[in-house]
């Protein structure tokens, strides 16, 4: 599954602990490989601000995945003090390292595999699967094809969540394809379409009656 954020993996990690009978969790990132960095080595290392690259699959430009946390904590026992002193670590050193410990071994047997993308890998990757299949993916699915095609079995379905359409990245599919990517039915003219929008100050309680005029 494409990884940015760990939320998408994460949902299908609680579902196999539920018996789902999921053999693997393959976890694609892009260049921005925090959690690919991790399931290899043990080592978490958030990338400062300057450090995360922009890339052709957008939503998976982060450095520090918010629901990682939750996988965390089932790996330390459920210990919040285990986590609570882990990003500590991240807070201070910018990193945690697992490597050799019995937490590492426990995340190394809970299902997951990892790899990454780079953009020509997304181009190429939409390419074949327009090729073969005439369906057109996006740049942030492609990744998640790319790692899936690396551990994929004779024998056993590979399921790759999709998780964004390609007409939001318009120019990605014009280079792999040269062509547009279709649109959904009503969003043909989107751009020509009158634009309405209101600016107010950065003020919750502004926001808030805002919406509780309007929500009727």
């Amino acid at each position: 599954m494409p990884s940015g954020n760990f939320g998408n993996i994460c949902a299908g990690y609680i579902a196999k602990r539920m018996g789902l009978p999921i053999r693997r969790l393959i976890l694609a990132t892009n260049e921005n490989d925090v959690l690919d960095e991790f399931f290899r080595t043990g080592v978490y290392r958030v990338r400062a601000t300057g450090q995360v690259a922009h890339t052709s699959s957008p939503s998976m430009d982060i450095s520090k995945a918010s629901n990682f946390e939750r996988f965390v904590y089932d790996v330390v026992d459920r210990d919040p003090a285990v986590v609570r002193n882990l990003w500590r670590q991240l807070d201070t050193k910018g990193f945690f390292d697992l490597s050799g410990s019995d937490y590492f071994r426990a995340a190394q047997e809970s299902g997951f595999v990892s790899g990454s993308s780079t953009h020509q890998d997304r181009m190429d990757t939409i390419r074949r699967v327009y090729r073969e299949s005439g369906i057109v993916i996006d740049t942030h699915t492609a990744d998640g094809v790319k790692v899936g095609l690396e551990y994929r079995e004779d024998g056993i379905p590979l399921i790759c969540a999709e998780t964004a359409l390609p007409v939001k990245f318009e120019d990605s599919i014009i280079e792999a394809l040269g062509r547009l990517p279709g649109r959904p039915a009503g969003y043909e003219n989107l751009e020509s379409l009158p634009q309405r929008f209101e600016v107010m100050d950065a003020d919750a309680n502004q926001i808030k009656d805002y919406i509780a005029r309007h929500a009727g």
